[in-house]
């Protein structure tokens, strides 16, 4: 069983001179993973008309079922999207909403989720309601499942939940959230973009109405791979954001053809769990969420600032505060890359700045060192 850190580069492309520390963000495709996609590519283009219609819905069919058992799903639940957001827009865009419903957010939404829920409520006369999460965490988590139960209200139709929240890494308590979702009867979207691959996940016992995911982060897929869970008492009424010759004909149907595109990064989701089991699934999530762990802690102490949150709210990413009285963070976050080649994302939250930072398994400690270092220089 091969090591991790540099031991593993070498299924990457990438550029090695440089300290890649946001894989939250876009994820990076290993090498046998693109070899896998190619593959598909030469499929397509040798045999276009026999790939588009004959060979291409069993091919999804397949994929849709590894990914349905990694996921604890029926293969007949999942569908493909290009990204979480557009799995968002699926559901959000399919509501019937009247005026006066409420959609429930949170300050800590996805900018590009909650654009979506403002303008299909807007268009409704529907009524967005967005909570303030605490942050930094303290607790357990109750803190923020009491601020989500203080939103609701009769009228809230449906509330959008981050499994992880991109803005500030927490790995939210999902259950409890959900469980308090129901107590009005109003139906549950999570946005799982960063959990597929980061944290486990088993679909057949989370009580969501909807899941939507990203494969190209965490679970290491090409871009451009995603997914969309539904239960089976909603697939009737869901359409996918580009409505094509499926209308009416089906959750799958609809779905799995809204016109010609390239379907490879979709059939290279089992190269990439097939990748992630050469070192073992839960091997990965363990040993990268106790880099992050380890690296938070080390950059927290030798910055002398804090934590985002506890260790029960944190996966492969974590939140640490910088000793920074100031500044734009889109300007440290370029300096750090141009002056010190560090790609990191960093954030302005209640008035201070905090740094993101992701464990992969090309990542070690010394990766985190050049962080701190370079930051004591700014």
């Amino acid at each position: 069983m091969p090591e991790f850190g540099q031991a593993v580069r070498r299924f990457w492309t990438l550029d090695w001179s440089a300290t890649h520390l946001n894989h939250g963000s876009y994820g990076a495709t290993p090498k046998p993973v693109l070899a896998a996609q190619d593959l598909v590519r030469q499929d397509m283009e040798k045999a276009i008309g026999d790939f588009f219609t004959r060979q291409l819905p069993k091919r999804l069919r397949s994929a849709a079922a590894e990914l349905g058992e990694y996921l604890g799903a029926a293969s007949e639940d999942v569908v493909f999207v290009d990204n979480a957001t557009a799995g968002v827009q699926s559901v959000i865009g399919s509501l019937a909403l009247e005026p006066g419903d409420e959609i429930l957010i949170n300050d800590q939404t996805y900018n590009a989720v909650k654009n979506i829920a403002r303008h299909v409520a807007g268009r409704a006369g529907a009524k967005v309601v967005e909570v303030t999460l605490p942050f930094p965490v303290e607790d357990d988590g109750t803190s923020i499942v009491e601020t989500l139960k203080a939103g609701l209200s009769e009228r809230t139709r449906l509330v959008l939940l981050d499994h992880i929240t991109s803005a500030t890494a927490l790995v939210m308590p999902i259950e409890r959230l959900i469980a308090a979702c129901r107590t009005t009867g109003a139906l549950v979207l999570v946005d799982g973009a960063h959990a597929p691959g980061q944290v486990p996940l088993d679909l057949s016992t989370l009580d969501a109405d909807f899941y939507t995911g990203n494969c190209h982060k965490w679970v290491s897929a090409p871009k451009g791979a995603a997914f969309l869970w539904a239960k089976r008492e909603h697939q009737p009424w869901l359409h996918p954001p580009i409505i094509s010759h499926g209308l009416g004909k089906g959750f799958i149907a609809e779905f799995d053809w809204t016109g010609t595109r390239d379907a490879s990064p979709y059939l290279a989701v089992p190269a990439a769990l097939a990748f992630r089991q050469t070192f073992g699934d839960s091997r990965i999530k363990a040993r990268n969420r106790a880099l992050a762990e380890e690296a938070g802690a080390y950059l927290a102490d030798t910055w002398k600032t804090r934590l985002g949150a506890p260790a029960s709210l944190a996966g492969s990413m974590r939140m640490i505060r910088l000793p920074l009285a100031g500044g734009d963070h889109h300007e440290i976050r370029a300096k750090l890359w141009h002056d010190h080649r560090i790609d990191v994302p960093i954030n302005t939250l209640n008035g201070e700045l905090w740094v993101r930072i992701s464990a992969q398994l090309y990542n070690e400690i010394e990766d985190y060192r050049r962080l701190a270092a370079a930051v004591r220089r700014l």
